[in-house]
């Protein structure tokens, strides 16, 4: 018979996020997604007139990191601005999802990641909200396993 823990779906709020040795409070990662490119083939010689379907080159979409701006932390816009001069600067990343006790349920591990944009916070007068930067990352794979 099941846990009754696996009978709830798992709330999406309750993250962390590594890499490098670095630990950040992120408020929002995006883009955990993988792709598939389809191949059609259909031999010459094929009596049914049907193309076949099969799977062919893998394709990764940006993934983007929110987190709020603090003091004195500028630990994503350094990353970005070191890899216009270190290209070969690659870091995988990972993104644990949490339980209610901070155990660890299923972790992404975002594979050869390097920043290609970083933007700062929308600055407004009248706002009353949090100052946020975000860094859009490019990679070669995600995998995914349970923790």
């Amino acid at each position: 018979m099941a846990d009754a823990t696996e009978l709830w779906p798992i709330p999406k709020f309750h993250f962390k996020v590594s890499w490098n040795g670095n630990e950040v409070p992120f408020q929002e990662v995006t883009g955990l997604k993988l792709n598939t490119e389809m191949i059609e083939y259909r031999t010459g010689n094929d009596p049914t007139f049907i193309k076949q379907r099969i799977p062919g080159l893998k394709k990764f979409e940006n993934v983007t990191l929110k987190k709020a701006v603090f003091k004195n932390d500028t630990r994503l816009y350094d990353w970005y601005a070191d890899v216009q001069k270190n290209p070969e600067r690659r870091y995988d990343i990972t993104v644990t999802l949490l339980d209610e006790q901070a155990n660890p349920l299923i972790v992404w591990t975002i594979v050869k990641c390097f920043p290609i944009g970083h933007a700062g916070p929308d600055l407004n007068s009248e706002a009353n909200e949090l100052a946020s930067e975000s860094l859009e990352i490019v990679h070669e794979g995600i995998t995914m396993a349970k923790a």
